[in-house]
């Protein structure tokens, strides 16, 4: 008799272990289809993402497990272009209860966020940057109480934000480059860590975050507020109000305001009656000395014509003498408020110091009358007519990022072209890299970050470029400018190419368009890549690059990684300061891609771009919980 329970108790725990059996067996499957449907560029999964394997003790790539439990999927630069889907992944109850990080940077995923994602309550980190995500970014992803980063980046997410105040916790939220609409919703502004919205189309107030991102907003040009330029008008209560304590003053002011204004305007009638009574006096004194002197006047105006004409004039001069009829209307000054009235006679007057020489081109520093620097650059015998250039730097000027020097002004004739720029006082990036005299250490963080600022703003200008075919054409370290924030700006952007129509193009562009017949308008953004590349390269090694070292110094870094000295790469500073290795060679890896001597295997500048800001975020991060 007392077998009988001891035989129940036998089945029900066979029946317990195999019910869990089953739940493993469908976790399993819910994540073969959920990476099934993400696939690579070739349709193929990896040979061991199958239902014959278990994910935890075979070791599949990217999969994460503890005590046999997923806890995280991390496909970052798997090559994928499939579909996200939420559902297949989240409505399975073990997976859903065990998945904490989901982490698929840096691919090609289409299809949309789903409502299901809401599911996957447990999740810690939800990072999806640089694919091709679209649709309305879902509600229910509020619901993720536990979520602490969110970074939907680089996409094509639409439609409104939705309200995500309700996460206590979250420490990162980036949703830059991509084409979100309406009012931006309340954040917890003093739990954030990092927030970035730019480059979205948001309208309305902007919510204050106290200063604490001064570059979240960029490229919003319907968003308003007291950090923004654009001011969000007052509303009628507020000026209602003010009006209504300003009354009884202005009724007391008013009728004293009168009495002095008409005070001030007969003295002001008084001293215009004289002066013109002077003025009347001295011009009939001039009179008789033009009368008797004539013959005296005519080499003194003879003289001052060949001052003006630049013939006399030194090297500092920026006009022949066969332009000076058209000095008076042919400077354009574009949309910039500092230069408002800028005309081509104070280019003339301004004294002018040669900073350097060319070829065809020179480039001075000149100093206003009003005090203002600027830089004038003065081109010679470019093959481009005046409406040509005329279009592109009007369009050129269309397109504005805060890390792209953009041209305040431009002169064209047929013999020459002027371009007129801000002067950046703490000059180039080569001249930080390599001997300059600042005073001041230049640590892997300021690299790194350099290095993401340049690469954001050359993705945001071939975006916005691809259609016109405009690249930068001459990317290197000695066109990269520093502003008085020590911030990265990349100057002559689209000039190169037009030099490239005369024949003079640069060793960048000549190296980057290997394999390539001509500089066509393709190649040249791959070039840029190149260029860029390069530039990686300077940062990492401190090496310097001279007229056509570029490729010495490309072959020296693949023969010292190929012999597996990697360490051996980095500029010695870095090492002594203490410098994460790990991620000095990641970034190594993104510098190898861009400067593939293939321009077709070589990575876009926004997947460049997005694999940057995943080590500068790292990097953070790092930074952080030393502190």
């Amino acid at each position: 008799m007392n077998r009988i329970p001891i035989l129940i108790i036998f089945f029900s725990f066979l029946f317990i272990l195999h019910t869990v059996n089953s739940l493993e067996a469908e976790a399993k499957s819910s994540l073969v289809t959920f990476l099934g449907k993400l696939s690579n560029n070739n349709g193929q999964l990896d040979p061991i993402w199958n239902s014959t394997s278990d994910p935890c003790l075979d070791l599949w790539r990217g999969v994460t497990c503890v005590t046999q439990t997923v806890k995280s999927i991390n496909l970052t630069m798997f090559d994928l272009s499939g579909s996200f889907d939420a559902t297949s992944l989240c409505n399975d109850q073990s997976l859903a209860s065990s998945l904490s990080t989901l982490v698929l940077n840096g691919n090609r995923i289409g299809g949309d966020i789903s409502d299901d994602i809401a599911k996957c309550r447990h999740l810690t980190h939800l990072q999806v940057s640089g694919n091709q995500i679209s649709g309305i970014i879902s509600g229910s992803l509020s619901m993720l109480n536990n979520l602490k980063r969110l970074d939907i980046s680089y996409n094509k997410f639409s439609g409104n934000l939705p309200d995500l105040s309700r996460i206590s916790g979250l420490t990162l939220f980036l949703a830059q480059y991509n084409k979100l609409t309406g009012n931006i919703p309340a954040f917890d502004f003093s739990n954030l860590e990092q927030f970035n919205v730019s480059y979205n189309d948001f309208s309305g107030p902007a919510p204050d975050t106290k200063g604490r991102f001064p570059d979240c907003y960029l490229g919003n040009l319907k968003l308003c507020g007291d950090q923004l330029a654009n001011k969000c008008p007052p509303s009628n209560s507020n000026s209602e109000n003010k009006k209504s304590k300003k009354f009884s003053k202005t009724r007391i002011l008013m009728y004293s305001g009168y009495a002095v204004l008409a005070i001030v305007l007969i003295i002001f009638i008084i001293y215009k009656l004289l002066k013109r009574k002077k003025t009347e006096q001295k011009a009939a004194d001039v009179n008789k000395v033009a009368s008797i002197d004539d013959n005296i006047d005519k080499p003194i105006v003879a003289s001052t014509d060949q001052y003006r004409t630049g013939e006399t004039r030194s090297e500092v001069s920026f006009v022949s003498g066969d332009q000076s009829a058209m000095v008076s209307t042919s400077l354009v000054v574009l949309t910039s408020p500092e230069t408002n009235g800028l005309r081509y006679e104070d280019l003339l007057r301004a004294p002018a110091e040669l900073l350097g020489r060319g070829m065809h081109s020179s480039v001075y520093k000149i100093m206003l009358e009003n005090g203002m620097v600027l830089v004038v650059k003065r081109v010679k015998n470019w093959s481009i007519s005046s409406s040509e250039f005329k279009h592109r730097m009007q369009r050129l000027d269309q397109v504005r990022h805060p890390n792209v020097l953009s041209a305040l002004a431009f002169y064209s004739s047929q013999q020459e072209k002027l371009l007129v720029y801000e002067y950046q006082q703490n000059g180039s990036l080569l001249r930080l890299l390599h001997g300059a005299e600042m005073g001041q250490a230049f640590d892997w963080s300021s690299r790194l970050g350099i290095a993401a600022s340049i690469a954001e703003a050359l993705a945001f200008m071939h975006e916005e470029l691809s259609d016109d075919g405009i690249a930068h054409g001459n990317l290197k370290s000695s066109n990269i400018f520093l502003n008085k924030n020590m911030e990265p700006c990349i100057s002559e952007y689209g000039l190169n190419m037009m030099k490239n129509n005369q024949g003079s193009s640069s060793s960048i562009v000549n190296k980057g368009s290997k394999g390539t017949t001509g500089v066509s308008s393709s190649s040249a953004f791959k070039a840029d890549i190149y260029g860029f590349g390069v530039i990686l390269l300077e940062l990492l090694t401190g090496r310097l690059v001279q007229n056509d070292g570029v490729e010495e110094l490309t072959s020296w870094v693949h023969s010292v990684v190929r012999e597996e000295w990697t360490a051996e790469v980095f500029d010695k500073s870095l090492i002594s300061e203490g410098a994460s290795e790990a991620r000095m060679v990641n970034l190594l890896q993104v510098a190898i891609k861009c400067v593939n001597s293939s321009p077709e295997t070589r990575p876009t500048i926004k997947q460049v771009a997005v694999m940057i800001n995943t080590l500068k975020e790292e990097e953070e991060t790092s930074l952080i919980s030393q502190a």
